[in-house]
């Protein structure tokens, strides 16, 4: 019988020893077995670096975004413009021939005062306001209210019918200004609108940039920042400002809501609105270089030899006399370089020649019928358009 127990309290024995052993290496040494695990997965860091490794840092947005509203709202104003309207009242018959014989105008013409309500952003210390030119069109009498609540006179220094864009003068002191964004911004960036939606007061809604270089046939020069922050009746001419507070747009179009958009706004890129407000401050208007040509996309037909992403513009309409004429522009020409530049679509040819002052000589190069040529064109003042109306 003992010679069955002698090995059971052998194996005992050991059993009690690595538990006495194992008892004191976890008192005194705690991570000497996650150690030892590291080491045989391969890993040579102590295990405690391991278990305290901090989290990858994640990319994360501001909560709020009051301080870029207070670097950016006192320098936005809400712009009440006032005109006197004159209509002459009319007899209207349900029946065209008695509308014929007793219709018509009764009685004198009366007139009647008519507010639009819109806002505008404070570009220098001393009083100039850019706004939409359609804020103040035909008005009065204009009045600016300032964010703390003074109420000021302003004139009109200039407007350009091309970008819907006009300069007031406000004459008061202590006037704040909008800092500028040195950089264009990118699809995704948060920005904040704000302006005077339906002459509540000052409001500021959020949003990103959805879009870069939308086009909406309202006017010639057309490079809008489209963005989902909400934009309405009376935010025309408001700041649109990234999380830093820093001009980047001034609010002007919006898509109606009974077309069932919801979230598509649009603002003038700060660089345009600068360039109109320099222009009109020291010349009074704004003279754009004018090549004398319509121009639409490039069309790539299976023959034509282009790339499938051929970008430049196609001449649709050559005017006569124009400066495109003069250079032997043909429509039908695809223009694909200014300057040895080349040009990306129509808008960024309709942008670059704005840009040059009238007499600038530009070195054009194209395809005609498949065949490259070249041609130099001197540049001349666009004529002037007709405004374009806005809601």
């Amino acid at each position: 019988m003992s010679r069955m127990l002698r090995p059971l309290l052998f194996v005992l024995q050991f059993a009690v020893v690595g538990l006495a052993a194992a008892f004191v290496i976890g008192k005194f040494w705690p991570n000497a077995g996650p150690n030892l695990r590291a080491r045989l997965a391969g890993d040579v860091r102590p295990a405690s670096a391991v278990a305290q490794a901090p989290p990858a840092p994640r990319a994360s947005g501001p909560v709020s975004y009051a301080e870029a509203v207070a670097r950016a709202a006192p320098a936005v104003v809400n712009i009440y413009a006032d005109k006197i309207v004159t209509e002459r009242p009319y007899r209207v018959f349900p029946d065209p021939l008695m509308q014929r014989l007793f219709g018509g105008p009764v009685g004198p013409a009366l007139k009647r005062r008519e507010q639009s309500l819109g806002s505008g952003v404070i570009f220098t210390s001393d009083g100039y306001v850019l706004t939409n030119n359609h804020v103040i069109a035909g008005a009065d009498d204009i009045q600016v209210m300032l964010h703390d609540g003074r109420v000021a006179h302003a004139h009109v220094v200039g407007t350009d019918n091309d970008t819907d864009l006009a300069v007031l003068k406000v004459d008061a002191g202590s006037l704040p200004t909008i800092q500028v964004a040195s950089g264009p911004p990118q699809v995704g960036d948060v920005v904040l609108a704000i302006g005077n939606p339906f002459g509540i007061g000052q409001t500021v809604t959020m949003g990103i940039v959805s879009a870069l270089g939308r086009q909406l046939s309202l006017s010639p020069y057309e490079d809008f920042i489209q963005t989902d922050a909400a934009i309405n009746s009376g935010n025309s001419g408001g700041a649109l400002v990234n999380a830093n507070g820093q001009l980047v747009g001034i609010n002007t179009a919006m898509l109606e809501h009974d077309t069932g958009a919801q979230g598509i706004g649009f603002a003038i890129p700060v660089r345009t609105a600068k360039m109109v407000l320099e222009q009109i401050v020291e010349h009074g208007s704004v003279t754009r270089g004018w090549l004398g040509a319509d121009v639409a996309g490039v069309t790539v037909a299976a023959d034509s030899g282009l790339p499938a992403a051929a970008r430049g513009a196609t001449v649709t309409d050559v005017y006569p006399g124009g400066p495109a004429a003069r250079a032997g522009l043909e429509p039908g020409d695809v223009l694909l370089k200014m300057d040895q530049k080349p040009i990306i679509d129509p808008a960024d040819l309709r942008t670059r020649e704005a840009e040059m002052k009238p007499g600038t000589r530009v070195e054009i190069f194209g395809l005609r019928d498949g065949e490259p040529f070249r041609t130099d064109v001197v540049l001349a003042k666009r004529p002037g358009l007709k405004p374009v109306g806005r809601g």
